[in-house]
């Protein structure tokens, strides 16, 4: 089956239901559309957000920015989460851009890159990490535990060719990273394991922000 963007979805301004949460205001839960215009936003705080155009970021400080400018879900992994939750789960409910049919998204490596339709090119840069925004949107009692022992985040990607990218979109894997260093095993780094964290460290693929943020993760866990 030819990988394709199965739902393309984005985010309305509305306001942050979790707790004292701050920012106060969310675009977490997405809504198909047809189309949208994909363009490289910049860095956080002071950029544009999200890659995609009329898609809202409310926090600024942690979500967007061109590492994180696009995430990506597999819809088969929607697929298994609504069978484990027993309902079903829509397309753009764990606030993906993409909603991808027939590409591992999880087996993907830092670095890969995905051409979408005839213009765009995006580059996976890493994994998704749960929040309590996530958490309140979906409603479900220790939801962060959850995910994370599932350890399917999904892909962030960034901006390497731009232009607009459409519902139905073939999807093609066009670039595969020369090492090991895939979502899940990056994820599991990000979250403490430190075997995991100086593979991830050692094999410098990550962004200079993400490289040092795990450096820190890894300097604390090793002193305590």
């Amino acid at each position: 089956m030819t990988a394709r963007v199965l739902s393309l979805n984005l985010g309305d301004r509305e306001p942050n239901r979790a707790g004292d949460a701050k920012p106060s205001v969310t675009g977490i839960c997405k809504q198909p559309v047809h189309e949208a215009e994909v363009r490289a936003p910049g860095p956080k705080v002071h950029g544009l957000g999200s890659g995609l155009v009329g898609d809202f970021i409310g926090d600024l400080v942690h979500h967007g920015g061109d590492d994180q400018a696009v995430y990506a879900f597999a819809r088969e992994e929607l697929d298994y989460w609504s069978d484990r939750l027993g309902r079903t789960i829509e397309s753009g409910e764990f606030g993906e851009n993409l909603t991808l049919e027939g590409l591992d998204v999880d087996g993907s490596r830092i670095g890969d890159r995905w051409t979408v339709g005839d213009e765009v090119v995006l580059e996976v840069t890493g994994p998704r990490t749960p929040c309590s925004t996530f958490a309140t949107a979906m409603g479900i009692k220790g939801w962060v535990k959850t995910f994370t022992e599932r350890g399917r985040t999904g892909a962030y990607l960034a901006i390497v060719a731009g232009g607009v990218v459409r519902s139905g979109d073939a999807v093609e894997l066009t670039h595969r990273a020369a090492h090991d260093i895939t979502v899940p095993m990056t994820f599991r780094a990000f979250m403490g394991d430190l075997e995991s964290a100086r593979v991830v460290l050692d094999a410098e693929v990550l962004s200079e922000s993400d490289q040092a943020q795990l450096a820190g993760i890894v300097a604390r866990r090793s002193s305590s």
